[in-house]
């Protein structure tokens, strides 16, 4: 019976040992940093991971992400300094450096709520002072930045650090999205249109310098082949005139042998002339010397005289 007895007071003393020891004990995370809270008044502040200690069922524990953390901004209409009406999405990153401030100021659940005023507030500071070109194109990564130390600036009383903050998108609105979509295709399509004719006038004139540029070459040509062709009849002349001072019988034989190959072609070839004209003179003579005409002989009429002639 006493063993009995003392058995279970060990295990009451072990049992109360252990509900001690675990509300003694705590754990940090190499994720986290915690806030030890001593009946609601704040204590002491862990950011080391590791084993630490508090005071058993006075003291509680509260976790505290020291990791980045999002912040997701919902698309929101911004009016910038050209009186042109933005839809900016965006989002930041941020970091608690300070739990005890963060734990005294907004808490875990109202820093999202807080953090996304903030953001929508620097976003309409910094874009309203800027115009659309720069939101869009020119000036994003500096309105960024200035969006960004603002935020930083403001969310710095809650114990938050504010990483990064970008603008995933910044668009016109749908209605105006679409009359500037008709706008630019329209410009397009002038554009378009110009270049074309710009590229028709070019090709025309390129056409019609090449047209020149074949019209005196071929004029050069043919002034040039007419003048060598003169020079080559010239030359011909001359050789033929030297060829008929030297040997004027041979000249003329051949001569006539060209004149007999041209007028005596293959074909239907018909030539009126007597056998004895001259053009025929060397196939009675190779030496084209005429034969004299024979005169006719009188023929003496043997026919009887009628009486009555003496």
């Amino acid at each position: 019976m006493k063993l009995s007895l003392a058995g279970g007071v060990t295990a009451v003393v072990l049992l109360i040992a252990a509900i001690v020891s675990y509300s003694t004990f705590f754990t940090v995370n190499q994720t986290h940093q915690a806030l030890v809270v001593r009946l609601g008044q704040p204590v002491r502040v862990i950011t080391e991971p590791g084993l630490n200690v508090k005071v058993p069922f006075i003291d509680s524990v509260i976790y505290v992400d020291k990791r980045i953390l999002d912040l997701e901004s919902p698309a929101q209409e911004v009016i910038a300094s050209d009186q042109k009406r933005l839809v900016v999405d965006a989002f930041a990153r941020y970091r608690i450096t300070d739990p005890l401030k963060f734990y005294q100021t907004v808490g875990e659940a109202g820093a999202s709520s807080q953090l996304a005023i903030l953001l929508n507030s620097a976003l309409r500071s910094v874009l309203g002072g800027a115009t659309l070109v720069d939101v869009v194109r020119d000036m994003r990564e500096q309105l960024m930045a200035q969006v960004r130390g603002q935020l930083d600036h403001e969310a710095a009383q809650f114990g938050i650090k504010v990483v990064d903050v970008r603008i995933r998108r910044a668009d016109l609105p749908e209605q105006n999205s679409q009359a500037v979509y008709q706008r630019m295709q329209t410009e397009r399509q002038r554009e378009a249109a110009e270049f074309r004719a710009q590229g028709s006038q070019k090709s025309q004139e390129i056409r019609a310098k090449a047209d020149r540029d074949v019209t005196v070459l071929l004029a050069d040509a043919t002034n040039q082949s007419e003048q060598i062709r003169g020079q080559g009849d010239s030359e011909r002349n001359r050789i033929f005139a030297d060829a008929y001072n030297r040997d004027t019988g041979f000249f003329a034989f051949y001569r006539s042998m060209q004149a007999y190959e041209k007028s005596m072609q293959h074909g239907d070839t018909r030539l009126v002339l007597k056998p004895d004209s001259d053009f025929f003179r060397f196939f009675s003579d190779p030496s084209g010397q005429m034969q004299p005409e024979t005169p006719a002989t009188p023929q003496t009429s043997t026919a009887p005289k009628p009486p009555g002639s003496k």
